[in-house]
């Protein structure tokens, strides 16, 4: 495991590194990569933007500032910089599924919709994704589509708690309860937490079902 002498040291030596070659994009990415996992997001930008700078290439350095802006709060660069990294590395689903996060956030729907719809093209084992167009679709107010989208989910990833979760509340938004507490109980089973006001909702139609009526 990695500690931050190990991670100040390397950065010492990739600073070395770049006394002897000022144009590495590599050793400016590692910096990068380093300052973020020590928190210093304000550095790692830095790095990541000479890294890029120095090479028409690096999309991962996108990716990287990506999550470095979503961890501040900044969704509109986060949706820049993904888009920045694919249009480097067009089959780059990750970079969609980013996107398509941040448009969620934004409540930018149709935007949303695409980007995630294309992730899932490029790599339908994005389980993020497929979970996150459940979301979208559920913003938009089409439940079918909603359901539709965390039926194939759950059933390529049925063990992922998010994804239970989320059909759970697109089966009770269609008004078909039996079915919400059937999926809400698996995600639960799985170790989701799941939301103490979802499960209140719920509890009347949980306690129908166990009493058979």
């Amino acid at each position: 495991m990695k500690t931050p002498q190990d991670s100040e040291e390397f950065i010492a030596e990739q600073k070395r590194i770049l006394s002897e070659n000022p144009e590495c994009a590599n050793s400016y990415y590692n910096m990068g990569v380093s300052y973020m996992e020590l928190g210093k997001f304000d550095e790692a930008i830095e790095a990541f933007q000479e890294a890029i700078a120095n090479s028409g290439r690096m999309f991962e350095g996108w990716v990287n500032l990506g999550y470095i802006y979503f961890k501040q709060g900044n969704l509109e660069k986060v949706v820049e910089a993904n888009q920045k990294a694919v249009e480097i590395e067009p089959r780059y689903a990750r970079g969609y599924a980013n996107m398509g996060f941040a448009y969620l956030q934004m409540t930018r729907t149709e935007e949303a919709i695409r980007v995630l719809k294309k992730a899932i093209e490029l790599n339908p084992e994005i389980v993020q994704a497929w979970s996150n167009l459940v979301n979208a679709y559920l913003q938009k107010e089409d439940v079918d589509k909603a359901i539709e989208t965390g039926e194939k989910l759950v059933e390529m990833a049925p063990d992922f708690g998010l994804g239970q979760n989320n059909l759970a509340f697109a089966y009770y938004m269609k008004g078909n309860y039996e079915k919400a507490v059937e999926h809400l109980d698996k995600a639960i089973s799985l170790g989701f937490e799941v939301h103490p006001d979802f499960l209140k909702i719920l509890d009347p139609y949980r306690k129908k079902e166990q009493q058979g009526t």
